[in-house]
């Protein structure tokens, strides 16, 4: 849990400017479209926000990755052995053990997610994540910090079954490519099977991230209740179904993908972070722990 924790915030952390520029991207703002692409997206935010803005909702990602990847990663490990039988390299034990960690870790990090993406956007009427928690809670109740939930854990599932199954793979790969030199490049065996991991299971659920950024918006105008984004698009329901058909409606199958180039380049080098910590983590409690033991025998 500690290892696992460390790891979380150590990704989110070191990667928030490119999940910033991404939740920029997937969010509707005014129409026509003020960002297009990742390079007016950077543009719009350093001329209007400063460099600052680029970190704009940090402090809920700080408070939110440790805990739910404490959770994580210790749900993972426990299912992963509950689920293998004995089988260490059994692809369906792990994606399967990587669905029941997002489920549990998910509970944890929502509420902070939903505060995050609404520190956000450019628009925020929030003053830090202190004035965030408590206006949502006093204006919208606490059910406003799971709003998201079921699409975030419908995102996550398949993201973390790819994410986890093609890690142990590509981790087992390239182990045997060069198993004699293996623990001392260990570090690069995580981070590469790591990025892999990320990239392939980001591009896949891009859709759904789009949907759950849109139902984690808030209409900035307290003059339009909605959640979407400048009052430019109106959702008649919260639903999944609702916001998709929206998306599709204004900006074709292809708004479905926006933000994918920003959100791959978040989660390759975000992974290979937090794989490579995790790992270097959990094998230096490891030791700690044996060599305790042999000492209290001894």
């Amino acid at each position: 849990m500690i290892a696992g924790s460390i790891a979380g915030m150590v990704e989110h952390m070191a990667m928030f400017p490119v999940d910033l520029i991404k939740t920029r991207m997937q969010a509707l703002g005014s129409c026509p479209m003020k960002t297009a692409g990742v390079r007016q997206a950077v543009g719009s935010i350093l001329r209007s926000e400063g460099p600052a803005g680029l970190y704009r909702g940090i402090g809920a990602m700080g408070l939110g990755a440790g805990p739910a990847h404490a959770v994580y990663f210790s749900v993972y490990e426990v299912c992963k052995k509950a689920f293998s039988g004995g089988k260490p390299n059994n692809a369906v034990a792990h994606a399967g053990a990587g669905v029941c960690a997002t489920v549990a870790s998910d509970a944890v990090f929502t509420p902070m997610d939903v505060v995050k993406q609404r520190l956000q956007l450019s628009s925020s009427p929030y003053k830090g994540v202190a004035d965030c928690l408590k206006t949502v809670l006093k204006e919208e109740g606490i059910e406003a910090f799971y709003a998201s939930y079921k699409t975030t854990v419908l995102m996550n599932a398949p993201f973390t079954a790819v994410h986890f199954a093609t890690y142990e793979a590509a981790k087992r790969a390239l182990i045997e490519v060069s198993p004699d030199s293996a623990s001392e490049e260990r570090v690069i065996v995580h981070a590469t099977a790591g990025a892999a991991a990320g990239a392939s299971a980001a591009a896949m659920t891009t859709p759904l991230d789009v949907v759950k950024t849109q139902l984690q918006k808030v209409n900035n105008d307290r003059r339009n209740r909605c959640e979407g984004v400048c009052g430019c698009d109106r959702f008649k329901s919260g639903s999944i179904s609702n916001v998709v058909r929206t998306i599709v409606k204004k900006d074709g199958y292809r708004g479905l993908m926006r933000g994918w180039l920003p959100r791959m380049l978040f989660h390759a080098p975000a992974a290979a972070i937090c794989w490579s910590t995790y790992e270097a983590g959990k094998a230096f409690f490891q030791e700690r722990n044996n060599a305790s033991g042999s000492i209290s025998v001894t």
